[in-house]
């Protein structure tokens, strides 16, 4: 049987709500990857924060993080990494933010972000990835992944219309979640990163099975020939991929559960 790559988001889609894999989970995985097939993690998390989850699965997986400004091979090789260019990076620090927004980057070895938040930190609770608290005025713009903007959804609305103004057309902006607004280099998504990684591992997109569940995950979707949003997904995501398959619910292991069934495990 010719192996198929499968690919996962993590929070909303694999993890259930606790943000934790499930024993079914990591046994169904497990099981694929002893078959031959190619697994994949890709997240809008930072690497360091997707290494638990890896660890935990005990396989050979592909990381694809940063909502695809890295992918590293399952031995920890960076084989990709694409950051916004150093000024452009500035220019997103220095936009004005509303009281209660906070601005975090993703650099390539840590998160920092611009004032204590440590209701941000129990996202991490499994992984203890944790950020670097950094004046705005000390950050140079170098090597930056993502500029991510957390805050109430009414301001981060006005935040993304300014950044689309001054220099939409040099990136790439979606959410990962109505209060998570994340900005990449043009071109800079999971799908692009899931393009590359199928061509690496000779794979055709037909033989992709893709899962996600929010906005970042449009272009992953997109591509795959077998798409799947759990039903806690973004509403928007039937819009955007409507060849995409609606299946069960994150916290109920909808993933494994689905993967189960279609390869008769």
């Amino acid at each position: 049987m010719s192996a198929h790559l499968i690919v996962s988001d993590l929070d909303g889609t694999l993890l259930g709500a606790d943000h934790a894999l499930a024993d079914v989970t990591v046994e169904t995985l497990r099981a694929l990857a002893a078959r031959g097939h190619h697994i994949a993690l890709a997240s809008g998390r930072h690497y360091r924060d997707m290494l638990a989850f890896r660890d935990r699965l005990g396989i050979a997986a592909h990381l694809v993080s940063t909502n695809g400004a890295y992918t590293h091979e399952p031995d920890g090789t960076l084989v990709a990494a694409r950051h916004l260019p150093a000024a452009l990076a500035r220019t997103l620090i220095a936009l004005p933010r509303p009281v209660g927004v906070r601005l975090n980057l993703y650099h390539d070895h840590e998160w920092v972000i611009d004032a204590e938040a440590p209701e941000l930190l129990a996202l991490h609770a499994h992984t203890g990835f944790g950020y670097r608290v950094v004046p705005p005025a000390s950050l140079d713009g170098e090597r930056v992944g993502k500029v991510l903007y957390i805050g109430d959804p009414e301001a981060l609305d006005g935040l993304e219309a300014e950044a689309r103004r001054l220099v939409g057309e040099t990136l790439h902006i979606t959410y990962s979640t109505d209060n998570s607004l994340e900005l990449m280099a043009a071109g800079v998504n999971k799908g692009t990163a899931l393009e590359a990684l199928l061509a690496r591992l000779d794979v055709s997109a037909e033989r992709c099975l893709a899962f996600g569940d929010n906005l970042n995950d449009t272009e992953m979707l997109a591509l795959a020939g077998e798409a799947h949003i759990t039903a806690n997904g973004h509403p928007a995501l039937d819009r955007a991929v409507p060849g995409a398959r609606r299946i069960g619910h994150h916290d109920q292991a909808a993933v494994a559960r689905l993967l189960a069934e279609r390869f008769a495990l």
